[in-house]
Order: structure tokens, then sequence, then C-alpha cells
């Protein structure tokens, strides 16, 4: 009689958990679809503080430049960039994305990004 009780309950977790993922998804294409439009909008200043990774930013930063004047030197001459978001992976505390870039007199580049959960937020970890 128990085991009966239980198999309900059983159900109801997993399938709990796998809404989880799901909503772990959207999360992760919100973060890779604002990306997506800050680059298009030259809003450095959100991309560095709001979608980058500390240790990104770090990494960035250790050049000498501000991670936003090092975006506005690597992408401030791209024109009407457009990022179109593919097959995205959660695993725990980590995703990754497919992406394809296109832009104006540019190759098209087809790339993943890793993202890493920080505090319940995610953030973009690395590039390429």
């Amino acid at each position: 009689m128990r085991i009966r009780t239980l198999i309900p309950i059983l159900t109801l977790v997993l399938l709990a958990g796998c809404g989880d993922d799901t909503s772990s998804e959207e999360e992760v294409r919100g973060v890779v679809t604002a990306f997506g439009e800050a680059s298009a909008e030259k809003d450095y200043q959100e991309i560095c503080d709001e979608l980058l990774a500390q240790p990104l930013v770090d990494n960035v930063e250790q050049y000498g430049l501000p991670c936003e004047l090092a975006l506005k030197e690597g992408l401030g001459k791209v024109q009407a960039p457009r990022l179109t978001i593919g097959a995205v992976t959660v695993k725990g505390d980590r995703a990754s994305a497919r992406v394809k870039t296109t832009a104006k007199s540019q190759f098209t580049s087809t790339d993943t990004l890793k993202l890493r959960r920080f505090e319940d937020e995610w953030r973009i970890a690395a590039l390429g």
C-alpha cells in the first residue's frame, strides 16, 4: 500500500525536475538573445555588466582595457550583426548554446557559447 502512495509522489518529483531543465534552457536562451541584441545595439556596458561572467570580464581586462572598451575595439565596426540560437544544452550549473552569427561584409560563423549559473543567474563564461 505504501508503494502505491509513493508512485504518484515520485512521478511529480521527476516531472518537476524536467520542468527545471526547460526553465533553465529558457533562461539560457534569454541571456543569449540579450547578448545578440546588446551586440547589435553596441551596448557594451550591458554585455559586460549583465551578461558576461566576472571571470571572463577579468580575463578581458587583464590586457589593460576596461571590458566595454575592449568590446568596442573588437566589435565597434561590425555592421548589422545578427545572432541565431540553435541547440541549447543544460547540465547542472553549466550550459552551452550553439549560435550562428552574421554581419554585413562578414563571413557567417557558427560557434558555441558556454554559460554558467552564478547565484541563480546565467552568465556567458566563454565566447566562441
